[in-house]
C-alpha cells in the first residue's frame, strides 16, 4: 500500500534527529497506549498484519502529525470501532454505552508474561522448494498494491542479491486481508546506496523479502 507510512526516500520532512539514550516512554500515557495495543491483541481480533494495515490507513496529515504512539493509539480505535468492541462517543465520555461483542479470549493477568516472552512467531512449514539461493541476483517488481505490503517503494524495481535464506514465513500481503498464513519464502536482499539513490558510497540496505515480491535478474 503506498500510505503515508513509506516515506524512505522522501524528502521535504527534515532531518532525523536521534535522542541519545531515548527512553522506551517519555510520559506514563505512552505506557498504558502501548499496554493496550499489547492487550488488544491479545484476544485474537486481529493479527499483527491486520494492525499494521490499520495504522497505514490513517489520513497522512494524521499520521504525519502523530507520535509514535499517538498514530497506534488512533490505529487501535478505528479498529475497536470496525469491530464493534467500541464506539466514538463511548472514547469520548470514557463510558460504555453499548455492550460490545465477545472477543476470542482474555489472557488472565498471570499469564501475560509467558504470552510475550512466547511471541507470535512467523516461521511456517514449506511446501515448496526456495526460488533463489545465497549470492542469486534479484529484481524486485514495481508494484503498487491498494492492500498491504512489506515490499517499500524505493526498492521497487531495483537490482539486489540474495544474502540470506530466512525459510517460509506468513505473507503480509494476505495475512493482512484474512485471507491466511500463505507462508512463502522470506529471503534478505541486499541492495546498493548506488542502486537505491545513485550514491557512490559503499553503504548498502538490506531487506526481508517474500519471493513473491523478486524475479530473477
Amino acid at each position: 500500500m503506498n500510505g503515508p507510512h513509506d516515506m524512505g526516500g522522501f524528502t521535504g520532512f527534515g532531518p532525523v534527529a536521534a535522542e541519545k539514550n531515548e527512553p522506551f516512554f517519555h510520559e506514563e500515557w505512552e505506557r498504558r497506549a502501548f499496554a493496550l495495543n499489547l492487550a488488544m491483541g491479545m484476544t485474537g481480533s486481529w493479527n499483527i498484519d491486520i494492525a499494521r494495515h490499520a495504522r497505514e490507513r490513517l489520513d497522512p496529515e494524521l499520521y504525519w502529525r502523530s507520535s509514535y504512539y499517538e498514530m497506534r493509539h488512533y490505529a487501535l480505535l478505528d479498529q475497536l470501532y470496525a469491530l464493534r468492541l467500541a464506539t466514538p462517543e463511548e472514547e469520548r465520555t470514557g463510558h460504555m454505552q453499548v455492550p460490545p461483542l465477545k472477543v476470542k479470549r482474555v489472557p488472565e493477568a498471570a499469564a501475560i508474561p509467558a504470552i510475550l516472552k512466547r511471541g507470535g512467531p512467523a516461521d511456517r512449514p514449506a511446501s515448496t522448494a526456495p526460488r533463489f539461493a545465497v549470492g542469486d541476483k534479484v529484481r524486485t517488481r514495481n508494484i503498487n498494491p491498494e492492500g498491504h505490503t512489506r515490499l517499500p517503494r524505493y526498492a521497487r524495481g531495483h537490482m539486489g542479491e540474495i544474502v540470506m535464506v530466512h525459510g517460509c514465513h506468513v505473507f503480509p500481503d494476505s495475512s493482512a486481508h484474512g485471507k491466511g498464513d500463505d507462508p512463502h519464502w522470506l529471503y534478505a536482499v541486499k541492495f546498493t546506496a548506488r542502486e537505491l539513490w545513485g550514491k557512490d558510497t559503499a553503504d548498502s540496505v538490506c531487506l526481508d523479502l517474500w519471493e513473491p515480491y523478486l524475479d530473477a535478474a
